[in-house]
């Protein structure tokens, strides 16, 4: 039986992580938003507070924490502001592929340097011709003596103008398919390695967004990731998995903020001579927002459980991050129905997370693509 009473430990950083998102996110949330400002103070005193980087293992100078431990942290952070969440988690993401998949040596320079120093780290896949068809990606990567010679460009990297460095996918072996995939860890100082500018979103504008550019950057064997070529295909998916709960988790937060808003607006705003709480089909809009809040809450909590289990949750973080998604896109869109007018203005904080929310559906596999890897998840026995 799944038993989702929390430690005292784990209350201890959901509150320590709410305070966080009370006392520092919020508000200085909107200022970030509209400035389109990367908040690096705040995440240097996430860092220092001990909110990131929560999964790295002990051997590295981390805490080992697990996903769902991870999951708890992530959600209040999102509830205080969705872009430094996704800002925040960029390095965590990134870390997953080395956790799971790199070298004793690698995961003690490289996550050492998460923990021990603070640096930041991008994940590289996606490309202008490459999204949800990460087969179609054409970076490539050649060995060159004791080196690979890497070229290509990935687009729409998440806290790529303040990484440190990057995990990149690249083909080693085209005509292998997808079994010819490598990872890599590319610093982000060495000669060949150059950033696109600043990409304009429409939410989460204090994310730095941007295309990262590799012209033959020399990358020293003992960067591949792994110490072996044909690895990086399977590294890549299982840090989806892994990392599609806290992604979810981001989505529930940023939905919990936007009904606690449309909530507390719904008791105060009197229409008719009454809160228009009291009307029905306002009533009825905030009953389905809390609902589905509840609903993906537990998808989340249920992938996050079973990754900490060792057992496959393929299917489970795609339930997870698929539904919380789309709950939180409809979540916000009802919460500025609620608000009228006034929701449609950029005064009140619920334009803001709706144009948040949006992106949900699309980073890190999106919701058509997760429908795809349900259906496939359940015919696998078949």
């Amino acid at each position: 039986m799944v038993d989702f009473t929390l430690s005292e430990e784990q209350e201890m950083l959901r509150d320590l992580a709410h305070e966080f998102a009370e006392t520092e996110l919020r508000p200085n949330a909107e200022h970030w938003d509209n400035a389109r400002e990367y908040p690096q103070d705040a995440l240097r005193l996430a860092y220092e507070t001990g909110l990131t980087n929560l999964h790295v293992p002990e051997s590295c100078g981390g805490m080992e924490f697990d996903i769902l431990t991870e999951v708890l942290v992530q959600e209040e952070l999102a509830w205080g502001d969705p872009g430094f969440a996704t800002a925040a988690y960029a390095s965590g993401l990134t870390a997953a592929p080395i956790i799971t998949g790199g070298t004793e040596e690698q995961k003690q320079k490289y996550l050492g340097a998460l923990v021990n120093d603070g640096a930041n780290c991008s994940y590289c896949v996606t490309e202008p011709v490459a999204g949800s068809d990460v087969q179609g990606i054409k970076t490539n990567a050649v060995l060159n003596g004791d080196h690979y010679i890497l070229n290509g460009t990935k687009m729409f990297i998440t806290g790529a103008g303040y990484a440190d460095w990057f995990f990149v996918l690249a083909y080693t072996d085209r005509e292998a398919g997808y079994k010819g995939m490598s990872g890599f860890i590319v610093e982000s100082d060495w000669e060949g390695v150059s950033l696109g500018k600043k990409e304009s979103t429409m939410g989460q504008r204090c994310s730095d967004t941007r295309s990262v550019n590799f012209d033959d950057v020399r990358v020293p064997i003992e960067n591949l990731v792994g110490g072996e070529e044909g690895n990086g295909w399977f590294n890549a998916m299982t840090a989806f998995d892994l990392s599609r709960p806290c992604v979810a988790a981001h989505a529930v937060g940023n939905a919990r903020a936007a009904y606690e808003y449309a909530l507390a607006y719904s008791l105060e705003r009197e229409t008719f001579g009454q809160p228009i709480f009291n009307h029905q089909m306002i009533m009825a809009k905030l009953a389905d927002m809390k609902t589905n809040i509840e609903a993906a809450r537990l998808l989340t909590y249920r992938a996050a459980w079973l990754a900490d289990q060792g057992e496959r949750n393929t299917e489970a973080a795609a339930h997870a991050k698929r539904f919380a998604a789309d709950m939180a896109t409809e979540a916000t869109i009802e919460a500025v129905q609620i608000f009228g007018g006034f929701g449609y203005t950029e005064e009140y904080p619920v334009a803001r997370l709706m144009r948040a929310a949006k992106v949900m559906q699309i980073y890190e596999g999106s919701s058509e693509i997760q429908r795809l890897i349900i259906g496939r998840e359940i015919t696998r026995d078949l």
